[in-house]
């Protein structure tokens, strides 16, 4: 059966019934399109039943830390940010007591890339409770200082543990190297220049992007960005960085690696994948010269219709 005919199949029998959006693309030439209907929010905002087309922005939530990653890259090539083994903390230069912690002076920039900083952080919560750190951090009067005066628990280096924090830190680095804010770096040094014109990244009260999680596009849009990461940067990212981003760094759990705030499956097929809460996928997989993009609306909850469709895809 083919492709399209899978997907159609699982569509039609309703085995994704919170499926919103999907792009394929092969040899950089979009295969196959499709698009759903039903609720959705934005970052808990309820938006209502919505139609999906081409032309819908949605959240591609956790998906955002994967474009932190890209952004980080550019600004390093640009010699506008510090090489990732370069201190952590010293970037944040307002907060004197913590940059004088013994504790904490370990920390680098490539801690946060890793998500390894060793700092008491747990978003297993729901992201509408308080109880999660990442929600805590948006809730929190200063989201940096909140991040890095989290109690050190281990150190740093040692195990991956997932945190909003550290790409919230990572937008911070890249904000006062490039001297715009995330989002307008975002639009200069990646999306104009990949042909998007049309894209939200949501702000906290603070008015700073919520660079974990607060990105909007086009599943078209975020297929390109799949598109870009396998055609090795292209003129856009340098192409050192993304096999730098992509080189697997710590072990997550059985063949699934993280790189540079990029997931990284290490087994029969090989895969580089930005995952963000709900259902948004983007997956390129090099050796089909392949980018899988998915929007769904399963938030906080598992994430079946995304996974029935990637399957499909797939042939799995």
């Amino acid at each position: 059966m083919a492709m399209a005919e899978r997907v159609d199949e699982v569509l039609r029998a309703g085995k994704a019934p919170n499926f919103h959006g999907l792009v394929v693309m092969r040899g950089g030439e979009v295969v196959l399109e499709r698009y759903g209907a039903g609720p959705d929010h934005r970052l808990g905002e309820d938006l209502g039943h919505v139609v999906f087309d081409r032309d819908t922005l949605h959240d591609v939530r956790s998906v955002s830390k994967s474009v932190v990653g890209l952004l980080y890259g550019i600004a390093l090539g640009e010699g506008l940010v510090p090489e990732p083994g370069e201190g952590l903390v010293r970037q944040f230069a307002e907060y004197p007591d913590l940059v004088a912690d013994p504790e904490r002076a370990h920390l680098t920039i490539e801690h946060a890339l890793t998500m390894t900083l060793g700092l008491e952080w747990n978003e297993d919560a729901p992201y509408t409770s308080p109880a999660n750190s990442e929600i805590a951090m948006e809730l929190a009067p200063d989201r940096y200082r909140y991040v890095l005066e989290r109690p050190v628990v281990e150190e740093a280096g040692r195990r991956w543990l997932y945190c909003g924090g550290a790409t919230a830190l990572l937008g911070g680095v890249i904000a006062r190297g490039t001297g715009k804010p995330l989002e307008e770096y975002a639009e200069t040094a990646l999306f104009r220049p990949l042909g998007i014109g049309d894209f939200h990244w949501s702000k906290g009260d603070d008015g700073l992007a919520m660079a974990a999680a607060g990105l909007r596009l086009r599943p078209l849009d975020l297929a390109a960005v799949g598109r870009l990461v396998l055609d090795g940067g292209r003129d856009i990212v340098p192409g050192g960085w993304i096999t730098e981003m992509l080189t697997p760094r710590v072990v997550i759990e059985g063949e699934f690696r993280y790189g540079y705030q990029w997931y990284i499956g290490t087994g029969e097929r090989r895969q580089y994948e930005g995952i963000g809460n709900g259902g948004q996928r983007l997956l390129a997989v090099p050796e089909e010269d392949l980018v899988v993009a998915v929007t769904a609306g399963e938030y906080d909850r598992d994430m079946v219709s995304a996974t029935t469709v990637l399957d499909a895809v797939l042939g799995r």
